[in-house]
């Protein structure tokens, strides 16, 4: 009699932490508070110390709060007892945060092994070969979601930067125009202007950013670009529109500038091209009597067109 009250207060007990349990999860399901939902999904691993699905998404919680290291830890607790691509993807994700790249990249493997036809592991697995320098394996990837998705226009921009580490410029060039067929977006064009621009095809360059500008005339970075295009090409008072209307977006950037300062220069307009190469010496912190080139590296001119800058600086500098 004595055993058979003991197994039922057992049961019973059982029956209203499990009951408990499923209500604390339904509690952290409904509420958008990240840090009471990591305080209710702990609350059931006390009552349910194997119940995986809390870690899960008390990991998930964790990691949308920036608390990668704690994410990284439940989803081990998982992975330990019953390892699935999910988790694998999503502590890949955490680690790929924290840079430990190297992490990420064994994690996106085990959730690719585990199951082939995750798209969005192998995505992100050819994404950090790329961050590791393993280009080949990256394009390997990319080529494997072009052939399962042959119209998304992200796989061929990453596949194209690949190509350019590996200066198989070409292919990387025939790549961001199977992005622009697989979506005629403001994107797509922008991004082949931007490799247009750093081979030196200028008019074809300026061409996709006038492009990119109709579908989307808020980008700043597509007008300053297409300034310096225009530069390059000696349409000075062109390139001082679109340097000029960069301003309009952020009246504190240098380098739209040092652009003006340039094309003023060329004008010969000195006055203009003095007060605008001060001015951006005054947000760069440099003092007037400073000729120093290297006060210059955080720039696009100093880190892109260095030899074309360093031959006008010093004209610049003794304004």
């Amino acid at each position: 009699m004595k055993r058979t009250l003991a197994i039922l207060i057992f049961l019973v007990l059982n029956a209203t932490s499990y009951g408990q349990a499923n209500k604390l999860l339904r509690l952290a399901s409904k509420t958008t508070d990240l840090n009471e939902k990591i305080d209710l999904y702990t609350k059931v691993l006390e009552l349910e110390p194997k119940n995986l699905d809390a870690y899960f998404y008390r990991g998930l919680a964790k990691n949308d709060l920036g608390d990668y290291s704690g994410a990284i830890v439940d989803y081990s607790k998982i992975i330990v007892e019953e390892p699935d691509a999910d988790t694998y993807y999503n502590r890949g994700n955490a680690r790929y945060s924290l840079k430990d790249f190297a992490g990420a990249k064994e994690d996106y493997q085990s959730a690719v092994q585990l199951d082939a036809n995750f798209l969005d592991a192998l995505y992100s697995l050819g994404c950090v070969k790329y961050d590791l320098g393993d280009f080949e394996g990256a394009i390997k990837d990319f080529t494997t979601l072009i052939m399962a998705i042959p119209n998304q226009s992200k796989f061929y921009y990453h596949r194209a930067l690949a190509y350019i580490a590996l200066e198989k410029y070409p292919l990387a060039l025939n790549d961001y125009s199977l992005a622009i067929l697989a979506d005629s977006s403001a994107d797509s064009y922008y991004n082949r202007g931007v490799f247009y621009l750093d081979i030196n095809y200028y008019d074809k360059a300026i061409t996709d950013f006038s492009i990119s500008l109709k579908l989307n005339e808020n980008n700043s970075y597509a007008y300053f670009y297409r300034g310096t295009g225009l530069l390059f090409l000696g349409k000075y008072m062109d390139a001082v529109s679109d340097f000029n209307t960069v301003l309009k977006f952020d009246s504190l950037d240098f380098d739209a500038m040092l652009g003006l300062a340039i094309c003023y220069y060329k004008l010969n307009d000195l006055n203009k091209a003095k007060l605008y190469f001060e001015r951006a010496n005054s947000i760069l912190s440099i003092d007037k009597s400073a000729k120093d080139i290297e006060n210059y590296r955080n720039t696009y001119w100093y880190q892109n067109q260095f030899f074309f800058f360093k031959e006008i600086f010093s004209e610049l500098s003794g304004l």
